[in-house]
C-alpha cells in the first residue's frame, strides 16, 4: 500500500431487496440490503483502515441466497456506476 497498490479482499455476497414489514403512512418503498460476507483480506481491510487506504472488493452475489429477484439482480451492476449520493434517487 506504500507504493500506491490497492489490495483486494475477497466476500461473498447477498442481496434482499424487501418492503417494510408494516404499514406506516407513505414510506412504503423497497429497501435494498446488499451485504458482504468476507472470506479473504481480513488483514488488508485493518492495515488499510488504519493507513486511510483504499481496498478494493471482489464480490461473489450468491444468486440462490438472495430475497432479491432477478430483474433486481440484472440491476446492479448499473446502479454500482451512479455516483454514491444518487443511488438511491429516481430509481
Amino acid at each position: 500500500m506504500e507504493q500506491g497498490t490497492v489490495p483486494t479482499a475477497v466476500a461473498i455476497s447477498t442481496l434482499d431487496v424487501c418492503q417494510p414489514a408494516i404499514d406506516r403512512g407513505d414510506d412504503y418503498f423497497a429497501h435494498w440490503g446488499l451485504t458482504h460476507f468476507l472470506l479473504d483480506g481480513h488483514h488488508k481491510l485493518e492495515a488499510a483502515a488504519t493507513a486511510g487506504r483504499p481496498v478494493r472488493l471482489l464480490s461473489l452475489l450468491a444468486l440462490g441466497e438472495s430475497l432479491a429477484e432477478a430483474e433486481d439482480t440484472a440491476r446492479l451492476p448499473a446502479l454500482r456506476t451512479r455516483p454514491r449520493r444518487t443511488r438511491g434517487i429516481g430509481w
